[in-house]
């Protein structure tokens, strides 16, 4: 029974950890989208990009 409990407290848990994994990954992705360039030029002109 009480493994029962446990599977059962867990499953939500790592649900919600990998929906809020999700959320983050989605905005970084769309941030990078709307400034990709503008980050990529003010790495270019501190010599940086060549780095990544």
């Amino acid at each position: 029974m009480n493994k029962t409990a446990r599977r059962y407290t867990v499953l939500p848990v790592a649900l919600i950890v990998l929906g809020l994994g999700v959320m983050a990954a989605t905005a970084a992705f769309a941030g990078w989208m709307e400034h990709g360039t503008a980050i990529f030029l003010s790495l270019a002109e501190s010599g940086m990009s060549w780095c990544f």
